[in-house]
């Protein structure tokens, strides 16, 4: 490492990309309302957008809320869930079992708004180069999101040696797309439907509080590649610019 990044990483907790990017010796740091899983002292705690004016030469934000945003989520708009959401207030919590089906879907759009304002917010950040994550959105979704914002980058964990399944979206400014480092053979599910299962896990993952964690979880492989990959396209950029 002949140059150093100053590397925000948002919305994470498991610290695994931070690791990748501290790990090639840049100054890198997470940020989450949560504590960060691994105890590190390079974590705030906190709104991501107080942080995003702080000079920063890239940020990755990895794990935006986005059950609203994408396609997984759409069906609550038009039929609210049962249970409440995680992320409602908690006077809605409270009331949620004798709200009406209309004060149920007024909460599901209020949630939706509050999503693609961060994400707009974070598209929009005072950064050179940003990167952020979400699974294919839906279209109310996609209706809310910046004019510029362009189509995303589609991955899965099994280009860069994981054996699972999860299409993931990178949008992508001033960054380059991510090449694959170790693309496996997929299983399909006709032929080898026992290994299709366990790629599957992901989508497959029990009703439980852990659930949405590990379904979120950035693979160490795509966080070696994003590393790699998009730190050194910044650092030669610094460079130029010098």
């Amino acid at each position: 490492m002949t140059a150093a990044l100053r590397i925000l990483i948002g919305c994470e907790t498991s610290g695994v990309m931070r690791r990748a990017f501290a790990a090639r010796g840049h100054d890198v740091w997470s940020c989450d309302v949560m504590p960060a899983e691994d105890g590190s002292n390079r974590h705030i705690r906190g709104d991501l957008r107080l942080y995003l004016a702080e000079g920063w030469d890239l940020l990755c934000v990895m794990h935006p809320p986005c059950t609203r945003l994408c396609n997984s989520g759409v069906r609550w708009l038009t039929e609210p869930p049962k249970n409440p959401p995680e992320d409602a207030m908690a006077t809605e919590r409270a009331a949620w079992p004798v709200m009406g089906r209309d004060a149920r879907l007024a909460v599901m759009w209020r949630l939706l708004g509050e999503g693609a304002d961060l994400f707009a917010a974070c598209w929009a950040a005072p950064v050179a180069r940003v990167a952020v994550e979400n699974p294919v959105m839906h279209k109310h979704g996609r209706a809310l999101m910046p004019a510029d914002l362009p189509r995303p980058q589609i991955v899965q964990p099994w280009w860069f040696g994981e054996p699972y399944f999860k299409a993931t979206g990178f949008y992508l400014r001033q960054l380059p797309p991510l090449r694959a480092t170790n693309r496996l053979t997929a299983p399909r599910k006709a032929t080898e439907p026992d290994r299709h299962k366990a790629w599957s896990a992901i989508h497959r993952a029990s009703p439980g509080p852990d659930r949405a964690r590990f379904r979120s979880r950035t693979f160490a492989g795509v966080a070696e590649a994003c590393a790699d990959q998009w730190g050194g396209h910044a650092i030669e950029q610094v460079r130029r610019a010098a």
